[in-house]
């Protein structure tokens, strides 16, 4: 087992490890911590894959802005230290059984297909102006519609922050 490989498969713990505990936790600000590490985490493989610009991205439109008006929004309501109700046991069964039921359907699907390719026709280039061209083109082999998702997703996520950090007009004082 070489270094890569090590780095790898920390990395991918961490990714699991901070996923696990962002949907376990009690406590919704811990929930938004554990899913900001996990964000990051994500971005950590980004960057070991040697995709630098995705792993800013990464960074910059999850970590910096979906995460932070998570946050924010969490300190803005009235609850935000009360811990969260417990989920029903039959809620949690379930859950466990779907995980355990993809953790098997994806190990199975690894272990006995060998059509994955190993080199392709064609070196990836993660060239930033490369990606920039192709990410603003609206030829056949342009972005620019999941460029423009990216900024509605943001917009959701600021529409759903105020929503959820506004409060009841009759708890309102004057």
């Amino acid at each position: 087992m070489n270094i890569s490989s090590i780095i790898f498969y920390a990395i991918s713990a961490l990714i699991l490890g901070a996923g696990i505990l962002a949907v376990t936790s009690v406590k919704i600000f811990r929930a938004a911590i554990w899913l900001l590490f996990s964000l990051v985490g994500i971005a950590a493989l980004y960057f070991w894959m040697q995709v630098e610009f995705i792993a800013a991205i990464q960074i910059v439109v999850y970590v910096g802005g979906i995460v932070v008006l998570i946050i924010f929004s969490i300190f803005l309501t009235q609850n935000s230290g009360k811990e969260m109700a417990k989920p029903a046991k039959g809620k949690v069964i379930f859950s466990a059984l779907a995980a355990l039921f993809g953790t098997a359907f994806v190990h199975n699907l690894i272990v006995h297909y060998e059509g994955f390719a190993t080199n392709s026709a064609k070196p990836f280039n993660p060239n930033v102006a490369e990606i920039g061209t192709q990410m603003l083109s609206t030829t056949s082999h342009g972005f620019i519609l999941p460029f423009e998702v990216v900024s509605m997703l943001l917009l959701a996520a600021m529409v759903g922050c105020i929503v959820i950090a506004m409060r009841p007009n009759n708890e309102i004082k004057n």
